[in-house]
């Protein structure tokens, strides 16, 4: 999608803000002892409380209303009666539509007590999605996004899994600009527009190159190779002068 009027804007806007409660409120009760269905729960009422829908649902029949992915799962988690417990890595990834627009955000949480490494991991995470986020800016080729987080992963010794693309969202939950790489990739050759909309959630790794699927269910992604896994994601819009970020409460 591409802004091209404030009333869409404020529409977008307003689910970003949907999305980031509800993340917010879900990581907040997050605790050893609740099953992932529990947590999932929690999110779907504030999306219900805000008359918002879970994307996932509408638009893909997933089955449940937020994506939570623990330990070994990396991606597209299906809520349900696992456990989690301390020392547990569990992603949150909430998108939702109202009006019809949508947004997408999601986080990575480490259930103490952690290792020094786990607890690097998240913060490096986020280190990874603020060094994407500040190459956006209208008239920049797109693909310096993923120079960025692919020179900071490599730096601190990171990997990224790199079959999982950030993408264009708005009036859709996935739409263009598509396959937004959070790595590396010299041949992508478009360019940031004033008003685009997109998400950019880089998925930083102590060792995994690739998610994929296993013989658990028809949603749930894992790293290959295995190893811990963190995703941190905003949706934003293009303007001159940077990102303005959708899902920020």
């Amino acid at each position: 999608m591409t802004v091209t009027q404030e009333d869409e804007l404020e529409g977008l806007k307003a689910i970003g803000v949907i999305c980031a409660r509800a993340l917010e409120v879900m990581s907040k009760a997050l605790e050893p002892g609740m099953t992932t269905g529990e947590l999932d729960a929690i999110g779907r009422k504030v999306l219900d409380d805000a008359g918002a829908r879970s994307a996932p649902e509408i638009v893909y029949s997933f089955p449940g209303a937020t994506c939570i992915s623990v330990n070994e799962e990396i991606a597209h988690g299906i809520p349900g009666p696992r456990v989690i417990l301390a020392g547990d890595l569990v992603n949150i990834d909430v998108s939702a539509e109202k009006d019809g627009f949508f947004a997408d955000t999601g986080a990575s949480f480490a259930v103490p007590p952690v290792p020094a490494s786990i607890a690097r991991l998240c913060r490096d995470g986020r280190r990874a999605l603020w060094t994407g986020l500040k190459e956006v800016r209208s008239d920049r080729p797109l693909g310096n996004i993923g120079r960025a987080i692919g020179a900071f992963a490599a730096k601190n010794r990171y990997s990224l899994v790199t079959n999982l693309a950030s993408h264009g969202v708005g009036r859709a939950l996935h739409e263009e600009p598509t396959e937004i790489s959070t790595w590396a990739d010299p041949s992508e050759r478009r360019m940031m527009r004033e008003g685009m909309v997109f998400t950019i959630e880089p998925f930083l790794s102590l060792g995994a190159q690739f998610a994929s699927g296993g013989d658990r269910d028809d949603w749930t992604l894992f790293g290959e190779p295995q190893a811990p896994t963190v995703q941190y994601e905003h949706t934003i819009v293009v303007t001159r002068n940077g990102p303005v970020i959708l899902t920020m409460n």
